[in-house]
């Protein structure tokens, strides 16, 4: 999440909720561009502060984030019968209507950037989401997600389909308010058999990068480029690099050189260091650079730079800066050439 790591967030969000900054367009944008700022040169994209659980709300579902505990829904869906799958079915979403500070936050982000850097936007994937709806938060097990895919199949994917064109355009508004590329977070996608991924994510998957292009048109904008990140579905690698998407973002768990094989030159690659590598010595951080800049070729084309999935909070700015620097000096880059980095 941008700038959840440094302390100059906290500073900035003091007392206040979690959504509450993130509906604040003015404190969401000023903590998009604290990494812009303290690692001025060394990144080459802002990512917008906003959470992938702001589509859920728009589904008239309620969500908090409590400090140190994650997500929750205090009410999450039970079953297909029990009143609450009906009532979000059947809910008519105005997205412009109930994500309108996503969206002016990004056109205030855009304006204070001045052409530094690409803005990003991004939502949660529909099977992602769905977790969240269904659990009510991160699970071990996934007992309930499960129970709904293998015993109500029918409902789970009438639900992710009416997730997916929401996502379609919340993207959609994004773009049009001044986002540069957006990304698509599949979180959970690693919980799903290679199986069920066909199922149960990667038709949605598909849905939005195809729809979301044709909804661009609808508002005379031409498509930007699109990354898919599905956490754990190793798997899958080769079905995504044919998803319709630009990018495939990778986590810790490829081998970026067998990645490379598969991908073929279908698709950039994005990623994908192990985030808790940042926790550890400088020796072992120049490791890793050396050995996943290998893997990707050099670094020269056809890779951009990032973390296999988000900082958490106890990071430190100066390691995650010594990073960012490895990566220049053993690529032999500069945040003007080809390679690109970012960190979400």
């Amino acid at each position: 999440m941008a700038g959840r790591y440094l302390p100059d967030y906290n500073k900035v969000k003091g007392k206040r909720d979690f959504f509450e900054c993130c509906r604040s367009p003015e404190i969401a944008s000023t903590i998009t561009l604290q990494p812009i700022t303290r690692f001025k040169g060394l990144i080459d994209a802002a990512i917008i502060f906003s959470d992938i659980l702001v589509v859920p709300q728009a589904l008239g579902m309620r969500v908090e984030i409590l400090d140190k505990q994650g997500p929750r829904f205090p009410k999450p869906l039970k079953t297909p019968f029990d009143g609450q799958y009906s009532q979000v079915m059947g809910k008519s979403v105005d997205v412009q209507k109930e994500l309108d500070y996503v969206y002016k936050a990004i056109t205030m982000t855009k304006e204070k950037l001045e052409g530094e850097v690409p803005l990003f936007g991004f939502c949660g994937a529909p099977w992602t989401l769905l977790c969240y709806m269904v659990e009510g938060g991160g699970s071990k097990i996934f007992k309930e997600i499960k129970t709904w895919i293998y015993r109500y199949p029918n409902e789970s994917k009438a639900l992710l389909q009416k997730t997916a064109d929401i996502c379609v355009e919340h993207l959609a508004l994004q773009v049009q308010a001044g986002a540069d590329i957006v990304q698509v977070f599949d979180s959970w996608a690693g919980e799903l058999s290679p199986s069920s991924f066909k199922q149960f994510s990667l038709p949605y998957l598909r849905h939005i990068s195809k729809a979301l292009p044709a909804r661009l048109k609808d508002f005379n904008l031409e498509p930007v480029p699109m990354v898919v990140f599905a956490k754990g579905a190793w798997y899958a690698l080769d079905a995504l690099c044919d998803s319709g998407y630009d990018v495939v973002s990778l986590d810790w768990l490829h081998d970026p050189a067998e990645a490379v094989r598969i991908a073929n030159g279908r698709v950039t690659l994005q990623g994908n260091a192990d985030p808790g590598i940042l926790f550890g010595s400088r020796d072992s951080i120049t490791t890793l650079v050396e050995e996943m800049a290998a893997g990707f070729g050099g670094g020269k084309k056809g890779w951009i730079v990032n973390l296999g999935h988000g900082i958490t909070p106890d990071v430190l700015p100066k390691d995650l800066e010594f990073f960012f620097n490895e990566i220049r000096r053993v690529t032999g880059t500069t945040s003007k050439e080809s390679l690109k980095c970012i960190v979400s």
